[in-house]
């Protein structure tokens, strides 16, 4: 019976699982398997492998034939490489004690590959992370650059429209003022009669005054009546004149 040691999938769609087992080559992937050695999940960086390295070796020595998948994770673990060393132990080309000096020098070695790996892994991750930050944080200060000239152009564009509204306000109050003095002066102009009306009395009391000069004429005219006496007087004068007369007769009953 050929015995093979290979994966048999499990997990969900797109985010697969496997695990490491040992089956008959005759058995479907995911059928019966003989024992399991371990588990696989590639979903990782770097990938997640727990196995059970003394069993794998074990049937690995026993003749077991890894798949290429389950080779490269054999591999990866060193299992392939004990193999190797353990095959030139059993032929007598090194001891023990080297075959166990060069396996442990191995595992180091990859072991600080893999931690290299590993920090690799996660400079990168954090420097993708700080950049992502940073382009992200960019973005945001852009925006925010542009919301704060929008805001100032908008508070200059309120301010402006306000000043508008201002002079259009003052034109509004100096027109409502315009039109409050036009009715305060109708008012005035329609009121104006009745002060008059009132005043009247007063201008007909001022006409008045010429009948009382009326009742003083009388007394000029009295004065006027002095020229009577005057002319009272003038026969007085013309008797003075006639006496001349009555001496021209004297003078000619003289001559006579």
């Amino acid at each position: 019976m050929s015995v093979k040691i290979r994966l048999a999938r499990r997990g969900r769609k797109k985010q697969a699982m496997y695990d490491v087992v040992v089956a008959d080559a005759r058995a479907p992937r995911d059928g019966r398997f003989i024992e399991k050695l371990g588990t696989y999940n590639p979903n990782t960086d770097p990938a997640s492998i727990n196995l059970d390295d003394n069993k794998a070796f074990d049937w690995v020595m026993k003749g077991a034939q890894p798949t290429d998948t389950v080779r490269a994770i054999l591999s990866y673990r060193g299992i392939m490489m004990k193999k190797h060393l353990q095959v030139g132990v059993n032929k007598g080309a090194i001891t023990q004690e080297e075959a166990d000096k060069k396996l442990e020098a191995w595992i180091k070695d990859k072991e600080s590959k893999i931690q290299g790996k590993v920090d690799k892994l996660a400079k990168a991750k954090a420097d993708k992370r700080k950049a992502a930050l940073d382009a992200e944080k960019k973005v945001s200060d852009a925006r925010a650059e542009e919301l704060k000239k929008r805001a100032q152009e908008a508070e200059a564009a309120l301010v402006e429209e306000i000043k508008e509204g201002g002079a259009e306000g003052n034109e509004d109050v100096e027109e409502d003022v315009a039109a409050v003095e036009e009715a305060q002066t109708a008012d005035a102009q329609t009121e104006t009669p009745v002060e008059e009306a009132k005043e009247e009395p007063k201008a007909e009391a001022k006409e008045e005054a010429p009948a009382e000069e009326a009742k003083e004429e009388p007394k000029a005219e009295v004065k006027e009546e002095a020229p009577v006496e005057e002319v009272k007087e003038e026969p007085k004068a013309e008797a003075k004149e006639e006496a001349p007369a009555e001496e021209a007769k004297e003078e000619d009953k003289k001559e006579g």
